[in-house]
């Protein structure tokens, strides 16, 4: 979610009304529920086929930023902005810059709209946010050719525990509960045992996502982006007295996709977030894909590895966890995944842009592999 400064170191169907009924009725469960979510009527742009390496990258890069991504034959490119920085006419000035690179920007993301305290736990302001959340996909959709956004729904940041030895030296994150983990997002800071003043219920967190999605697909479908939603990270049950409770595990997933209800709304899996909470993610992320690609829910994937799942992880190279990554490229070919995969959160490595091309490199063996194997 960094910079490229930052990234080169690591068609008519039953209408919404109707099929709640159904759903609500217990006419259609498991299966049958995402079947018809996939076919409701909504602007969703088909993909081409094929599994997409991606880059994270600046929305200003540098000539010599551009020229290293495509000399790693990267093609796909995701860009966060935040700020003044968030308007439809900057996100077409981004687009340009790329389009007249040979580049194709795959998602701009908006970091003001991303893990929304105020939206996951009904803060005051609340419905400012979701209404700025809303305008940022109007402008993304009137900026053209630009059909995804990641979304986050932790209500006090991204927690880690410091800095760990990798392979070599590298640096990489690590979680350690017993090491004073703090959260942080877009510059604020999350501790003590209650980040904010109390304990929320499991009811309060699901309630307040009810209320944002229920907001927030229409407005999707009407411009056709795909809304993927991130992993809580870490996949902890709670943290700062905040529960962890949907997107934290496989069964909160599922049922998050059902009461979304919309073919737009699915998932960014972050296969190293699945990795982190290992066995209590409820499945394992091999099963986790076939499960939701079969459904066409997964969207975008954050292709990374970790050393061994909670209590204590760390980030490691892909070819250096417990997963064997290349399990997790062939299932996502086996269920026809159509988006992009990203190298993220990886290891600062000593030479800038190491780690980035590393990882590109290994995810483009693997997807060669898997494509030569499963066809």
């Amino acid at each position: 979610m960094d910079n490229m400064k930052s990234s080169l170191q690591e068609s008519c169907t039953p209408n919404r009304r109707e099929f709640g009924k159904a759903a609500i009725a217990g006419a259609l469960t498991g299966k049958a529920l995402f079947s018809m979510a996939q076919n409701a009527e909504a602007k969703v742009v088909p993909l081409e086929s094929g599994i997409k390496i991606a880059a994270q990258m600046s929305q200003n890069p540098s000539e010599e930023d551009i020229a290293f991504t495509k000399q790693l034959g990267v093609d796909y490119v995701c860009v966060w902005t935040r700020g003044k920085q968030t308007t439809y006419e900057n996100f077409r000035r981004i687009r340009k810059t790329y389009d007249d690179a040979g580049l194709k920007v795959w998602n701009i993301g908006n970091i003001d709209v991303h893990n929304m305290e105020e939206v996951t736990l009904n803060l005051p302001g609340r419905d400012r946010k979701v209404e700025e959340y809303l305008q940022y996909l109007r402008n993304i959709g009137k900026t053209g050719g630009i059909h995804y956004t990641t979304y986050a729904h932790m209500g006090n940041g991204i927690w880690s525990s410091g800095r760990e030895v990798e392979r070599g030296g590298a640096s990489a994150r690590g979680f350690d509960m017993k090491d004073n983990p703090v959260g942080n997002w877009n510059g604020k800071k999350f501790t003590g045992p209650l980040t904010h003043g109390r304990k929320y219920t499991e009811k309060e967190i699901w309630d307040n996502y009810t209320y944002f999605i229920k907001k927030a697909a229409p407005v999707a479908e009407e411009q056709g982006i795909r809304i993927g939603i991130h992993p809580d990270d870490p996949p902890v049950a709670e943290l700062g007295g905040v529960p962890r409770c949907i997107f934290s595990n496989f069964d909160g997933y599922k049922r998050a996709m059902e009461i979304a209800d919309s073919p737009n709304i699915g998932i960014c899996l972050c296969v190293g977030c699945w990795l982190e909470g290992g066995k209590l993610m409820g499945r394992d992320v091999i099963d986790t894909i076939h499960y939701f690609g079969e459904r066409k829910k997964i969207f975008k994937v954050h292709f990374r590895n970790t050393k061994t799942p909670l209590p204590h992880f760390v980030e490691s190279f892909l070819d250096n966890g417990y997963q064997d990554m290349y399990l997790v490229m062939k299932a996502l070919k086996e269920v026809d995944f159509r988006g992009i995969i990203i190298a993220d959160h990886v290891p600062r490595m000593a030479k800038n842009g190491g780690a980035l091309g590393y990882s590109v490199g290994y995810m483009r063996a693997l997807l060669e592999r898997a494509n030569q194997e499963v066809g």
